[in-house]
């Protein structure tokens, strides 16, 4: 319920001005759970011409097939739809094709809506209504707040479908002709909407009120910002996948009994890889549960498949993940408020690492526990539930703070020997030079598994000594992999990385910290640029030997302290190009590490 307090706030916002945000829970979420939010308007509020985005599927495989679901002239939708190449409206659409529906949107107790006239066809439910027929263009707890009656054959229902209009009170609202309401399906991005369309990036995030690295669920709804009557549609259209869904079909039509089996038998199927799958995950919870309780540590909940918003209805559920298989093997505890302050005395500045991190004690088990945004958090637990890597900081937790929606708060492992940064700093606890070439050599593999191995691959962007921890048996982890950037194999993004690789380089050899690239500029000297000492092998020695971190002594080797510094030195070329590859850097520091266990 505490959801409801939620909406409540955004009402209360709304009433002062309009908003657009993005609403990740599905179509089909539970509305007393969390109804979500819908497109607000201040009233009263002149209507608009605007499009919806409806997709062709098995049922609707024609224009004159999608006109009458839409109340819509077929010649009309023929003529707004020359994308599609189609001479008449009855010819066939290949299923998961993009059809344009122009709308009168309006302005009506608040929220901008079209509404239409749907009759129920067969007995049914306000989920497959709303997120089968309509493909999400409504969400059922809407449908069901307008029809209070059920949903029987012959049934008249309200369609209040989404729509919006631009705020001509805000910057972007003034640049734009109208606003289309586009529903997401499997494997949409914002990259790849925004090629779609041929539209900003920037003004589609805007819109949206979307953040850099926000993840689109399916059977939701974003909207797309035109600057003009003209829509491009840009050659992702053979790439949609088409809508796949056992709802009914949404016109009141004679069904043969040769329809009436094909439904039964193809619902039959789905009913048994239901149960297969459900007997799965069974299995796997039961098995994490019975392994975390012989460990001493409280009872985790798997997560599951459906990319959804975290719920409050149980004590032991956590957030979801879109991704099946990473979904059944991911187990999150569900942290309350109460034990991370126990375990942080409050988040005092005692325990506070830095500005949103603390260091806590839960169980016994020392952890790391981030504060963050509210609408950052299921993505980063997504991303982690994608990720399987064992020079990753595990993530074991998450906790919602009900008294503050605004922030929640994830719980990470705490590795024994904290951060890298902390050993470099410690002359009592001293890393040896076998135990430095090792955790480079770890962080290494962990940004070749983003950059090379990762589907699809991620840039971290934040890679530095502060967010490298060491393990009891000196081994290196790599955390703060809070914000990765999805970047498509970028070039860019990941030199950003192996720059700041080669910068940790350069601290592990020589135990000084990065302050504003000071480090990086005064190492230079002795590997041959700015003269003083690079003139000569001799001098590139001598001037390697007084760079190198004191506490060492005698305890490394003076060809690998070169040989990681010179790839250090490759790393912070200015020209991103010239840097070297993760691939390269693997090769190189692969020579260096012994396959046995480093030294204690």
């Amino acid at each position: 319920m505490v959801y409801l307090w939620f909406i409540a706030l955004l009402c209360i916002f709304s009433s002062s001005s309009a908003h657009r945000f993005y609403d990740s829970t599905n179509c089909s979420t539970d509305p007393n759970t969390y109804p979500g939010s819908r497109y607000t308007c201040k009233t009263p509020q002149d209507p608009c011409q605007t499009y919806l985005v409806f997709r062709s599927n098995q049922h609707f495989q024609k224009i004159s097939e999608i006109s009458k679901l839409f109340h819509n002239d077929p010649h009309t939708l023929l003529q707004e739809n020359n994308h599609l190449n189609l001479n008449s409206s009855s010819q066939f659409i290949e299923a998961g094709k993009e059809v344009l529906i122009p709308v009168n949107c309006s302005c009506s107790g608040g929220f901008y809506q079209v509404s239409f006239r749907y009759v129920v066809p067969e007995n049914t439910t306000f989920s497959e209504i709303a997120c089968g027929v309509y493909e999400g263009l409504l969400k059922s707890s809407t449908l069901e707040q307008d029809n209070l009656n059920t949903t029987r054959a012959g049934d008249e229902l309200n369609i209040p479908l989404r729509c919006a209009c631009p705020d001509n009170s805000s910057t972007i609202g003034k640049k734009l002709k109208n606003l289309m309401t586009y529903p997401i399906i499997l494997g949409d991005t914002d990259s790849a909407i925004t090629a779609k369309f041929g539209i900003s990036t920037e003004n589609f995030r805007e819109v949206n009120d979307l953040q850099q690295f926000s993840t689109l669920f399916p059977q939701t709804t974003v909207l797309i910002p035109l600057r003009d009557d003209k829509i491009k549609i840009i050659d992702i259209l053979d790439s949609s996948p088409a809508p796949t869904s056992g709802f009914l079909p949404t016109l009141p039509m004679a069904k043969t009994r040769k329809n009436r089996t094909s439904l039964y038998i193809a619902s039959s199927v789905i009913v048994s890889l239901i149960l297969i799958m459900a007997i799965l995950v069974g299995v796997l919870y039961f098995k994490a549960l019975r392994k975390w309780k012989s460990g001493g540590v409280r009872a985790l909940t798997p997560s599951t498949s459906i990319a959804m918003s975290p719920m409050r209805g149980s004590s032991t559920t956590s957030c979801l993940s879109p991704d099946l298989l990473a979904g059944i093997k991911y187990c999150l505890a569900n942290y309350s408020i109460e034990e991370l302050k126990m375990a942080t005395k409050n988040f005092s500045e005692e325990t506070k690492k830095s500005g949103s991190v603390f260091k806590g004690l839960i169980t016994n088990l020392e952890v790391m526990i981030k504060r963050m945004r509210f609408e950052d958090t299921r993505r980063v637990i997504d991303f982690h539930s994608k990720i399987n890597h064992i020079n990753i900081v595990n993530l074991l937790g998450v906790c919602y703070d009900e008294s503050d929606l605004s922030w929640s708060y994830l719980v990470f492992e705490w590795p024994k020997n904290g951060c890298l940064r902390d050993c470099l700093s410690d002359g009592s606890n001293l890393l040896r030079w076998k135990q430095r070439t090792q955790i480079a050599f770890d962080i290494a593999t962990v940004l070749h598994y983003l950059h090379c191995c990762a589907f699809p691959s991620y840039a971290h962007l934040n890679v530095s000594s502060r967010n490298i921890f060491i393990t009891e048996d000196f081994r290196g982890k790599l955390a703060d992999i809070a914000a990765p950037e999805n970047h498509a194999r970028g070039l860019v993004s990941e030199k950003v990385d192996i720059f700041a690789f080669g910068v940790v380089l350069l601290e592990l050899v020589s135990a000084r910290e990065n302050i504003e690239g000071k480090l990086v500029k005064d190492s230079m000297g002795f590997l041959g640029e700015g003269g003083g000492g690079g003139g000569n092998e001799g001098g590139c020695f001598e001037g390697l030997r007084s760079f190198m971190d004191p506490n060492l002594k005698e305890d490394y080797h003076l060809a690998e302290a070169l040989c990681l510094a010179v790839l250090a030195k490759a790393c912070v070329a200015d020209d991103p190009l010239h840097r070297p590859t993760m691939d390269d850097i693997m090769k190189v520091l692969a020579k260096m590490v012994s396959p046995q266990q480093p030294e204690k």
